[in-house]
């Protein structure tokens, strides 16, 4: 085992999101700090899920997706949509674009995605979108993953 791999990851730099699925009615939301713009033309993000939630079920099926930016000030939204929890989308606001997947209202911004495909990636799979359309819907920092030290539990998932 590498030692401190916990620490030395929490220093790649990246944001926290929320990823809104849907597959026809049904619908959740997750939060994700592994995405990552991968291509100019297409425009195209690459969002790293665990195979065994719900939501990569949804994702899997309905092939569309959101990518919600959260702000620096948003902590209690990544820890609210970390969790698996039963109709964790009620109380939000959500609205819809192109694609039809839910859209955080209060997010700072976000794409609205295609998923063009899938790759395995050890314990998580790769879903690659292309981006049908995005905007920004408010001004201010978005939030890095460092900032939320261990609201995600991983420091207990490496091997």
């Amino acid at each position: 085992m590498i030692e401190n791999i916990d620490d030395v990851c929490k220093h790649l730099t990246h944001g926290v999101y929320v990823i809104g699925v849907r597959d026809g009615e049904l619908q959740n939301a997750f939060t994700a700090a592994w995405v990552m713009q991968v291509s100019f033309a297409p425009p195209l993000l690459a969002i790293s899920i665990n195979p065994e939630h719900y939501s990569y079920q949804l994702l899997k099926a309905g092939k569309i997706c959101t990518v919600n930016v959260l702000a620096s000030d948003q902590m209690a939204l990544a820890g609210h949509f970390g969790q698996s929890v039963k109709d964790k989308m009620a109380g939000f606001a959500w609205r819809q674009d192109k694609t039809g997947a839910p859209i955080l209202s209060d997010s700072l911004a976000y794409f609205d995605c295609r998923v063009s495909h899938f790759t395995d990636a050890g314990d998580h799979v790769v879903a690659i979108c292309e981006v049908i359309d995005a905007a920004l819907l408010k001004q201010g920092k978005p939030m890095l993953y460092s900032q939320t030290g261990d609201l995600d539990g991983s420091s207990e998932l490496y091997e």
